[in-house]
């Protein structure tokens, strides 16, 4: 066995975990995609009387088209973040927390 195997062995293991490193902000943006439609869902379930102030579009196909809209909001994060930009993991971020302290403020009836 020569010497330069485990150093190639070393240098694939750095590529890897690079690669893995680069992944972290589409993980990230996911995780926090499954918890927005949580929340959205949670909301929608609700039967909350604020729901029927909502525009038109918003509560066609029994609000479905507004989880369309979330959905079209996760993969533009998505995209970004696997483009590299972080800022936009950030602003994703904190607009899952909105989202989810306004959901909780809708569904707990504290509105």
């Amino acid at each position: 066995m020569s010497r330069a195997a485990p150093l190639r062995s070393a240098g694939q293991f750095a590529v890897v975990a690079v690669q893995a490193q680069a992944m972290l902000p589409l993980v990230v943006v996911f995780c926090l995609g499954v918890v927005n439609f949580a929340a959205h869902k949670a909301v929608l379930e609700s039967g909350h009387p604020i729901l029927v102030q909502v525009p038109w579009l918003f509560r066609s196909l029994g609000g479905r088209l507004s989880l369309i809209v979330e959905f079209v909001m996760l993969l533009g994060a998505m995209i970004m973040a696997a483009a590299g930009s972080m800022g936009w993991t950030w602003v994703y971020a904190l607009y899952t927390l909105l989202n989810g302290f306004s959901a909780w403020l809708i569904a707990s009836g504290r509105v």
